[in-house]
Parts: C-alpha cells; structure tokens; sequence
C-alpha cells in the first residue's frame, strides 16, 4: 500500500524527513524525494528555456530573417503566428504523450518529451533565413515549432506527476513548486541570454546570427537533461497501477467521458495565466521596442527583473497551497490579475524603466500566483489511470485560449483602439478563469490513487 507518512513530517522541513513507503513496502528516502523534485525542476527549466526563446526571437528578429517582405505590423502578425502554431500543437502532443504515460509510465515519456523539444528548438538555430532559402525558410520553421509544441505537451503533465506522486499527501503543493518554478528559470535564462548577446553585440551581427546562439545552446542542455531524468525512478503511484493492470487503453476519451467538467474548468482556470504571461512578456517586449522605442537591451534587462517576480509569486502560492488550500489562492491571483489588467499599460507606457519593471513584475508577479498550486491542483482533478492525459489536456487546452491568440490579438487591439484596450482583454481573460476556478473543488485533501 502506499502511504503518505505526513504524520511524521515537520510542517517547517521543506522536504519532510520521513520515509514514504510505496508500492511492495519499499520506502522512499529524503534523498529520493529531492533527487525527484531536482529532476522535475531541471527539466522543465531546459523545456520553457527552449519554448521562450522562440518566443524572444519572434518578438525582435525572426519578422526580419523570415519574413522580410511584408510591411512591419503584417511581419510581427506572421511572426507571432508561427509562435501560435506550438500552443495549437500543445494538446496533440498532451495526447499523444498522455496516453504513453498513463499506460506505460511517466519516467520514459518524460525522456521522450525532452528529446523532442530540444531538439526541434535546436534545429531552429541552423535554418537559414528567407534570403537563403525562400518560401522555404518559414514553412520549415512553422514545422519545427510545431514539433516544439508537441513536445511540450507533453512535458509539464509528466513533470509534475513525477513530483506530486511521489510526494507525501500534505506536501503536494510544496514538490509542485519545483517543476512549476521551471518557466521562471527558463524564462531567466531565455531572457539572459539574448540580453548578453543585444549587450555585446552589434545589431547587424545580431540579426544576422546572434540570435541562432540561444537556440543551438539547447544542445547543451538536452544531454543536461537527459542524464538527470534517467536516473530518476518510476511514480510509486503509477507503479502500483501497474501492479494491478489497471491501466487505461484510450485515456484521453475517458478523461472526456469521466471529467469533462474538470477537463474544461481547469482548462479555464489556466486562460488568464497564459494570457497575462505572453501579454507582460512577448508582446510587451515587441510593443516596448517597436512603438515605445525602449532600447531592446533596456526591455530584455526589465524582463530578467521581472522574472524573480515570477518566481516569487509561483514559489509563495504553490507552498501556501498545502496549508490554505489550492482553490483559494488560485482564485486571489486571477482577481489581482483582473486588477492588474487595468494598470498594465497606463504604467509601461510612461517609458519609464522604473514603471515598466513595476508593472510587467506586478503581472508576473500575479501569474505566479495563479500558476504555482496549478501544479498540484490539476493533476489532483483527476484519477491515476488517466492523470497524465488529463492534467496536461487541461494545462495545453488553457494555453491554446490564452497563450496562443494573446499576442495576435494584443496586436490588432494596439492598432486599432490603443494600449488600453490590451488592458482590457487580460482583465476580461482574468474573469473567465475566475468564473471557471469558481466551478472547482479543493483537492488538496485528496487521495492520489484511484
């Protein structure tokens, strides 16, 4: 039987000290459990760090290297299309890798997942630009992330399985946290580097292969990856299912025959974090560069600031969560969000970078709350047999409603009625998570299995 062992735990350890006993009565150590939260955090680090580069470059060169007859507004649109194409790719590969890790496990989907994102991301860094090969350049593109789209999809459900089952019951929230700080660390590091390359480069060498530099270090940090994931061992939960040959043959259609309310209100509770995300950062480092005229080294450095904002947020609410429940803090930070919307814009357009790092870290800040206890929160929603599918269904579905039309849209609105309206629409998507999160249950006391 397994068994969560939380008497035994002091509430002040960050990682408890007791044994947790799994399947067969083997017991799982400290070390194991940090060894798990570790390769959790690594790997979805390495994944967002691959996701936002991409998301970096669209917003200042790849108009330029993939599209460069088009006028300048048409050229961002395209380029933030082929951005988009990855959040449409994201529930396909929550699918396709939900369905292998629901049946054969989380471990070797996981390594499947990272090897795909990686490298798709770093082949990006290699293709030539439409000067050389046309037409070409941006259909190979749009393929490559779409590939990264699918290979994210199938990332974070199986991270944070790997850290949520093999936590104890009143520490859920707290192994969460690790793979749901991976997209601060990643976006730091994303960030960092274009920065130091902007900072030191000239422009002309910038745009001309500076760029591909960030996408060709994922090389790098595949076999970084890789070799801290295959030394990690199977979920005891998932385990136990085995055991018992209880495993799902088609779990995504059982998710949408036994969950489809959870599968679609969590799927809307994460709208406002992907929308305030790619809003604060990828459109407003185009619309700061672009219209506002702020040095591009001046946003990226704003950006790295905002990024402990984010953190901060995501670290406080995910270890709050075990004590004043998930649901609670989720809805606090999608009511600060709806605030927060309001005064996004009247702040960054001041051009001022004091109020431009307040006001994308104030929105960072509240998307980490809202994001933090999603990593318990979602997968908690959902039975073992088909936990992988369903979280990440719901995770990717939130992002294809929030992350994928964000910048396209926040575009045209800029265009056609002005900064405020962008405002507006984060307020708007903040109120549909609200109302959606509103339609959930706490789970922070439930039972993993079953």
């Amino acid at each position: 039987m397994h068994s969560d062992a939380t008497s035994a735990a002091d509430p002040a350890e960050p990682f408890p000290v007791a044994t947790v006993s799994g399947p067969g009565g083997d017991t799982a150590a400290p070390e194991r459990l940090r060894r798990v939260a570790v390769a959790s955090f690594i790997g979805t680090a390495i994944e967002f760090y691959d996701f936002y580069i991409y998301g970096t470059a669209a917003a200042l060169v790849l108009n330029q290297a993939f599209f460069p007859t088009l006028d300048p507004v048409n050229a961002t649109l395209a380029s933030f299309s082929t951005y988009a194409v990855a959040f449409a790719a994201r529930p396909l590969g929550s699918v396709v890798f939900g369905h292998f890790g629901d049946r054969v496990g989380r471990k070797s989907v996981l390594v499947a997942s990272l090897l795909l994102m990686g490298l798709s991301t770093a082949l990006v860094g290699l293709l030539p630009g439409y000067g050389t090969l046309g037409v070409w350049a941006p259909l190979l593109l749009v393929l490559l992330r779409f590939l990264q789209g699918i290979g994210l999809g199938g990332e974070w459900g199986g991270a944070a399985l790997l850290a949520v089952e093999h936590a104890p019951k009143r520490r859920r929230g707290l192994y969460a946290a690790f793979p749901q700080l991976g997209p601060s660390v990643g976006f730091f590091a994303a960030t960092g580097v274009f920065w130091l390359l902007s900072a030191v480069l000239e422009d002309g060498a910038f745009r001309s292969w500076g760029w591909r530099v960030p996408f060709l270090l994922s090389f790098l940090l595949v076999a970084v990856g890789l070799f801290v994931r295959l030394k990690i061992s199977e979920t005891p939960v998932f385990a136990k299912v085995m055991d018992a040959r209880e495993a799902s043959k088609v779990p995504a259609l059982e998710v949408l025959r036994r969950y489809p309310r959870e599968l679609l209100l969590g799927a809307g509770g994460m709208v406002v974090a992907y929308g305030l995300f790619y809003t604060a950062t990828t459109y407003c480092l185009a619309y700061a560069t672009g219209t506002l005229g702020v040095p591009r080294d001046t946003m990226l450095a704003l950006s790295l600031v905002a990024c402990l904002f984010l953190a901060a947020g995501t670290w406080l609410a995910a270890t709050r969560s075990d004590g004043a429940g998930r649901r609670k803090l989720v809805l606090a930070g999608t009511a600060a969000s709806a605030v927060w919307g309001l005064i996004l814009f009247p702040l960054l357009d001041t051009g001022r970078p004091v109020l431009i790092a307040v006001a994308i870290g104030g929105a960072l800040f509240c998307m980490g709350v809202v994001y933090g206890p999603m990593g318990a929160y979602l997968p908690e929603l959902f039975g073992t047999t088909v936990r992988y599918s369903g979280a990440s269904l719901a995770y990717n579905l939130g992002g294809v409603l929030g992350g994928a039309v964000s910048p396209l849209v926040s575009t045209r609105l800029q265009a056609a009625f002005g900064s405020g309206s962008v405002g507006w629409y984060v307020t708007a998507m903040a109120v549909v998570s609200l109302v959606c999160v509103l339609g959930l249950p706490e789970t922070r006391e439930r039972e993993l299995p079953g």
